[in-house]
């Protein structure tokens, strides 16, 4: 399928939604812990020994002491890694999403439940504790000949405010006598235009563009001024830069976005299609009765080739996107055959755009 961006009248938007502010950010947070509850789901033991580990470990912590050789072959517990994203300024006792996934070979964490487990930093130091019931989305079931269906993924799932802040991240936005802001995408004329629009708003020279993502601002000398102040910041108004010409392919999906600002050079392109179809049809040789023959399956194959008749269509100097689209639509090209016209124009250098393949 094919998407196309469709050129846009200029629209201010404020600077809240085109930058953040420096050292205003999320953390990640990692752990490790135990699921329990589940319904004949979780590890098998004998391929995840680290589960019956955990498992013990815990068990000793609570007084219980599990005999020396003795591994408990338990399918209601899953070993599994918790992530989650400390905000910025959360304090001791807020509750934040936390996410949690098999690491054994658990078939489903659906109906578990998560044991206290300690989330730690970069830096080694517990910043939150999980516990909780999980929300899993996926469904998994399997029958005794070895078939089974799958939808979504069941061997991983959610837990909003499913753990509990335990130490605050610092952040200072006080001590700098300016405040830096960074752009979400890198443009020289949104830079240019922010500058501008605070500018016009706090007074000249109240800011300055440091490069193309990077603008700072002057700070109130009083830190107690410094949140009002980055509030009016972040609302004031900002045309930001057109998005430069661009071409971006999904290759798995077949996603096709095309920008506004894509050019075609004259061309002619030639497009046409082969197909060929490879069918197998077993045949049975069956011997005559008594014969002490052996039945025998021989393979038969068919082979059909289909070449679709070549048509070619030309592009105008400067063919906007709507004669690009225009012109593929014309000639029934299916989204893989888009995306080999697009590559032929690039490397023709006929296509002025980037060709971006994700």
């Amino acid at each position: 399928m094919v998407f196309m961006a469709r050129p846009s009248v200029a629209h201010a938007e404020r600077i809240k939604d085109l930058a953040d502010v420096a050292g205003v950010r999320s953390n990640p947070l990692v752990g490790y812990g135990l699921v329990v509850g589940l319904n004949g789901t979780g590890d098998q033991t004998s391929q995840a020994p680290f589960t019956i580990q955990s498992l013990k470990n815990m068990l000793q912590q609570l007084g219980v002491v599990v005999p020396a050789g003795v591994n408990p072959q338990l399918k209601n517990v899953a070993a599994v890694a918790i992530s989650a994203d400390l905000p910025a300024f959360a304090k001791p006792g807020q509750k934040i999403d936390i996410t949690v996934s098999s690491i054994g070979n658990a078939s489903s964490l659906r109906g578990g439940a998560l044991l206290m487990a300690p989330l730690k930093g970069a830096d080694g130091q517990v910043y939150a504790i999980a516990q909780g019931n999980l929300v899993v989305g996926g469904l998994g079931v399997s029958g005794a000949d070895g078939s089974k269906i799958s939808v979504n993924i069941p061997s991983a799932g959610r837990i909003p405010g499913g753990a509990s802040v335990e130490r605050m991240v610092v952040s200072d936005i006080s001590s700098s006598a300016e405040v830096i802001l960074n752009l979400h995408a890198a443009d020289f004329t949104t830079a240019s235009r922010m500058v501008k629009g605070i500018d016009t708003a706090l007074g000249e020279g109240a800011s300055r563009a440091i490069d193309s993502v990077t603008v700072a601002v002057k700070a109130p000398a009083n830190p107690s001024q410094r949140v009002g102040f980055i509030a009016v910041l972040e609302s004031i108004d900002v045309d930001p830069g057109e998005a430069p010409a661009r071409v971006v392919i999904n290759s798995r999906t077949g996603t096709i976005v095309i920008g506004s600002h894509v050019r075609v050079l004259p061309a002619a392109v030639s497009h046409g299609s082969l197909s060929v179809t490879i069918t197998e049809r077993p045949k049975v040789s069956q011997p005559a009765p008594f014969s002490e023959g052996q039945t025998v399956v021989t393979a038969q194959s068919s082979i059909d080739v289909k070449q679709a008749d070549s048509r070619m269509f030309l592009f105008a100097p400067e063919a906007s996107l709507d004669d690009i689209v225009r012109a593929v639509n014309q000639v029934g090209a299916a989204p893989g055959d888009i995306v080999a016209i697009l590559e032929a124009l690039k490397e023709a250098g006929a296509l002025r755009a980037e060709l971006i393949v994700i």
